[in-house]
């Protein structure tokens, strides 16, 4: 017998010899059904292998992020064999399991079509009914080779040969299919039961690397239930719909093109929908005590190396030379720039909070593969911020921008937020004392300001420890947005200092502030979360006046002066066209409220109102619409 020791704590008798699956089975049937692989003193391993006696082990079971991630790379591996079976002269490469699904990359002359991922889906779920065993078998490091060349699988021979000599060479079996392979694994085809589907063709170098041939890379979905593959198609079928790459273009707010890569150039109403965005925050500031400043777009490279930038965004940074050889930089940030705004005169303790704003435009060169749309961009606009204090003042500080910012969430309509404690980086500037510092005084802060929080080890930025809040949308995506960070490196570097009460100088704390973090992306996420159809203050046209019939042009052109004279952001169609295409065309525009006006609608001084997303309409007085419309439009906070 053999005794084990089960995740709680308790131990269990077992004959010797017994399997993961064994005694996955002894303690339930359900548990045997749902196990995927054991864990073995912290070591995943096979079902059917025997487990050691006084072994510390947990059965992975199907629904948890383990075993999900093992029924994926079973998946890639069915996969490659379809592949091998159905297709001749090809060769199958890595297969790994990633954030929702799998891909396997394969060398092939012949480009895959989408007919061609149809057969292979086809067979893959034949394989997988065949219920073949999937055995894993130790090689010598000749033998693996040796197999792989016979198969002509050089990719497979180079990875082989890549292993440092004396490793175990770990080889996965089923059927005539055998692939270069660590696992875990489930012991046989049919109990992988994925839900799953083959989404789309890519291309890859071998290694990552373009000197090298090129790959075809097949991705696909798998999940542990018909019902969570379900779920997954319709929240991918609900990102595309919401996409803001088509949806602004579609809405008319912006477009990008190739002779401005990494910019965005924004049509008038979008240009609206981000100064009604920025005069919000610029609202919710101002009675914070901040004030805002503008600072110069190209400084010189001198600024940066004494702030450190330099050596830490080189590389991401547009420079320029000027007449005297002197290197300028576009910034791609504002924190050196605010500080020489506090250095001008001299600043006192009774200066402090001084809390300075800017809708900083910063630059900065992303690699053309991150760019994204408007969400990863080389030219953007921060809602930027510092606050220079001192020690004493950080904790209410601290409290009062988390207050600030939970407030911005909720009137933008993302209240769902969570915190993530970023510490120091490996990489960073100043003193393990420095940053022990830096880090209490922030988790103190943190504490006091009543926010439950997950630590992100290693995250913070080179000058401090930072905050960051990640929001929700309807969709259930995270998007890290806003930031705060607690600097003690910066006012050293840049010798920033006030006047103590007790007459010495000192130097300032200096907390680096983002709420939006920058209008592009944050716009991108609300074009996302929306899907277009904003609440009515922020909507860059709020209501359009459509005429029903030619001889009331003259009364939608008084219903719309009246809005307009009210502030609404108001337009007026009296084309000559049926009324049913303006309403059509204006819903496509996602216009909150259209107002239908005819004959009737005229002699009777109302509108007949649709709203967005609701069903038929209603007709009002234009008294009372105003009155609805302007007390919507409002600015919230």
């Amino acid at each position: 017998m053999i005794t084990i020791v089960l995740k709680d704590g308790s131990k269990g008798e077992f004959s010797k010899g017994s399997t993961g699956d064994d005694i996955a089975k002894a303690i339930s049937k359900n548990l045997f059904k749902d196990a995927v692989a054991i864990l073995i003193n912290g070591e995943q391993k096979d079902l059917n292998l025997p487990v050691p006696n006084n072994a510390a082990i947990d059965i992975i079971t199907r629904s948890s992020p383990e075993g999900l991630e093992i029924i994926r790379h079973d998946t890639a591996h069915v996969l490659a064999q379809a592949a091998k079976e159905i297709f001749e002269n090809i060769q199958i490469t890595i297969g790994p399991a990633i954030e929702n699904g799998f891909y396997y990359d394969f060398y092939r002359e012949k480009p895959f079509t989408p007919d061609d991922l149809n057969a292979l889906e086809k067979r893959m779920r034949q394989i997988l009914e065949q219920d073949t065993p999937i055995v894993r078998e130790e090689w010598s490091r000749d033998d693996a080779i040796q197999l792989f060349k016979d198969q002509g699988e050089h990719f497979k021979v180079e990875l082989i040969e890549a292993i440092p000599e004396g490793d175990i060479i770990s080889l996965y079996r089923q059927g005539p299919f055998v692939d270069l392979c660590r696992g875990p694994h489930l012991p046989s085809t049919r109990r992988i039961r994925p839900a799953f589907k083959l989404m789309k063709l890519a291309g890859a170098y071998w290694r990552g690397d373009h000197r090298n041939p090129m790959l075809q890379r097949i991705y696909g979905t798998a999940w542990a239930t018909e019902q969570q593959l379900k779920d997954h198609l319709f929240f991918l079928e609900e990102a595309e719909k919401r996409d803001h790459r088509k949806l602004g273009p579609a809405m008319g707010l912006f477009h990008q093109q190739e002779e401005a890569v990494g910019n965005v150039f924004w049509h008038p109403k979008g240009w609206t929908l981000y100064q009604t965005l920025q005069n919000y925050i610029a609202k919710r500031l101002a009675p914070e005590g901040y004030q805002e400043v503008k600072t110069p777009q190209m400084v010189d490279k001198s600024l940066w190396e004494a702030s450190g930038h330099w050596g830490k965004f080189r590389e991401n940074m547009f420079t320029v030379n000027d007449d005297e050889d002197k290197i300028l930089a576009i910034k791609p940030m504002n924190c050196p720039c605010h500080v020489q705004i506090f250095k001008q005169g001299i600043k006192s303790y009774r200066d402090l909070p001084l809390k300075m704003s800017e809708f900083g435009s910063c630059h900065r060169n992303e690699p053309s593969g991150a760019l994204h749309g408007i969400m990863r961009v080389r030219a953007f606009t921060q809602d930027d911020g510092h606050i220079f204090c001192t020690p004493k003042q950080i904790i209410e500080e601290t409290k009062n921008f988390c207050k600030l910012l939970k407030s911005v969430y909720t009137d933008l309509g993302l209240s769902d937020v969570r915190v993530k404690f970023s510490d120091r980086p490996e990489t960073r500037a100043g003193s393990d004392e420095v940053w022990d510092l830096a880090e209490k005084s922030l988790m103190d802060a943190t504490k006091a300001s009543g926010l439950e929080f997950e630590l992100n080890p290693g995250e913070g930025a080179f000058y401090g420890p930072k905050l960051e809040f990640v929001l929700k949308d309807c969709l259930g995506r995270d998007w890290q947005c806003g930031t705060f960070q607690v600097d003690f490196v910066l006012p050293e570097r840049l010798d920033a200092e006030y006047v103590g009460e007790d007459g010495k100088r000192h130097r300032p704390v200096m907390l680096h502030r983002a709420i939006l973090g920058t209008f592009e992306r944050f716009i991108g996420i609300l074009i996302e979360h929306y899907a277009g159809k904003f609440p009515v203050w922020l909507a860059p046209l709020q209501v359009v006046v459509a005429s029903i019939a030619t001889e009331v042009n003259p009364y939608a052109d008084a219903v719309y002066k009246r809005l307009k004279e009210k502030g609404i952001k108001v337009d007026l169609d009296v084309r000559n066209e049926k009324i049913n295409y303006k309403i059509r065309e204006h819903s496509h525009q996602k216009v909150p409220y259209i107002l239908a006006v005819g004959k009737r609608e005229a002699e009777e001084n109302t509108v007949s109102v649709r709203q967005i997303g609701s069903q038929g309409q209603t007709v009002m007085s234009v008294d009372e619409f105003v009155a609805k419309v302007v007390e919507e439009a409002k600015i919230p906070g």
